[in-house]
């Protein structure tokens, strides 16, 4: 490594160290209202749709994909 590269790095970390780091706050509160069994079956099928459906779809057909045309 080059001084010139040494001297760079060593002037970014010392900027670094001397910017304020902000401390994030979360505070959560109980929700409003429970949700219902249809609230749970609409967002686990939509889950279902979204994410496993595609990649079932590809997995089923991996064979094919494989297969130069």
């Amino acid at each position: 490594m080059s001084l010139l590269t040494a001297q760079l790095l060593r002037g970014l970390s010392g900027l670094t160290r001397r910017l304020p780091v902000q401390r994030v706050q979360i505070h959560s509160k109980p929700p409003r209202e429970e949700l219902g069994t249809m609230d749970v079956a609409v967002g686990l099928t939509s889950c279902f749709l979204c994410f496993l459906l595609p990649s079932g779809w590809v997995l089923s057909h991996l064979e094919s994909y494989k297969k130069r045309e």
